[in-house]
């Protein structure tokens, strides 16, 4: 490059030096900038490899349990994926209303397989007729039901409740059909102690309209506190139709078992459920299921004797003094 020259005088000469290029002060920087790239991108590779190395010794392989031991002496059961087509553990608890079937329902669904759907047929749409009826039974089997309790994702057992009064007793025979077709089980609840039901039925009737709770009307409660309180009201007791009463609870009661006699069923009671615990091991193994621990949270409301509990005790105790009902009493 050509050097610069300047002259002030005639004595004095100055030779400036030339001036350096920007380009290759530019390709200096980026060299260095390339080499440092380099050299940090191989430790962190190094870094990486020794990292995933470290992780993949520390993995151990641990057995799967096995599930050839007998499912009702497992802790833990086996979680169950149903398919419809071909499930058939499907079921129905067939009880009249206050017979603890709301109490035993609650006990199912306390069960990891279980999912139990509440009255179905409450809801008089359902029930219409025996079209509408095979409707909502298909789409309850279906696993295409969804409430709050629906556990459709891993049951085992699927079913609902359905009281007498709700279209069964008028459509069982196309009920029953459906049920040994479809391979559902029924599970009848009734109470031995009719008296008591009645009892139950007054006390919730009454509460429909009196809200004794605060204002708001609760069927079943979950502490000691607000069964007292409902228990406190003692209902009056048509001792003139008492027996004539009974009876048709009785007579209703029959004529369900003789309806759904040629399906698959299991007859319980309330009493021998509340005494003998062994009875909801029965019932799963009726269902098929792996025995677990059922829980409920429900509180019993009317505990203690009966002439606790009703208002005219004088006259339904001589009413049925002397009769075929006369054990209701003393239970």
């Amino acid at each position: 490059m050509p050097e610069y020259v300047c002259v002030f005088n005639k004595d004095t000469i100055i030779i400036k030096p030339p001036k350096k290029s920007p380009i290759l002060l530019r390709m200096i920087v980026l060299g260095f900038a390339m080499v440092c790239g380099v050299y940090i991108c191989s430790v962190c590779l190094k870094q990486i490899s020794t990292h995933t190395k470290i992780k993949i010794e520390d993995i151990q392989v641990i057995e799967r349990p096995s599930f050839d031991i007998e499912p009702r002496r497992m802790q833990v059961p086996v979680v169950h994926f149903p398919h419809p087509e071909t499930f058939n553990r499907y079921f129905a608890i067939i009880s009249m209303q206050r017979s603890g079937s709301g109490w035993f329902e609650t006990l199912l669904n306390s069960h990891v397989n279980v999912s139990s759907n509440g009255e179905v047929f409450s809801v008089l749409d359902r029930r219409r007729n025996a079209s509408s009826i095979i409707k909502t039974l298909d789409k309850l089997y279906n696993l295409d039901w969804f409430t709050s309790a629906s556990k459709n994702e891993c049951s085992a057992a699927v079913g609902f409740k359905w009281m007498l009064n709700q279209g069964l007793m008028e459509h069982h025979k196309v009920v029953v059909d459906y049920f040994n077709t479809r391979g559902v089980s029924a599970i009848f609840l009734f109470r031995r102690n009719l008296l008591r039901r009645m009892v139950s039925v007054l006390s919730n009737s009454y509460d429909r309209h009196a809200k004794l709770l605060n204002g708001t009307h609760k069927s079943h409660v979950h502490s000691t506190e607000e069964a007292e309180t409902l228990a406190k009201y003692k209902p009056t007791i048509n001792s003139t139709l008492l027996i004539a009463d009974l009876k048709e609870m009785e007579l209703m009661a029959t004529r369900a078992l003789e309806y759904f006699n040629s399906t698959r069923h299991i007859i319980l009671y309330y009493e021998d459920l509340v005494k003998n615990c062994t009875k909801l091991k029965d019932v799963q193994e009726f269902l098929g299921l792996p025995l677990m621990e059922l829980t409920s949270r429900q509180v019993k409301i009317h505990k203690g004797p009966l002439m606790d509990h009703i208002e005219n005790w004088k006259d339904v105790n001589e009413t049925l003094t002397g009769t075929e009902y006369e054990n209701f009493l003393l239970s």
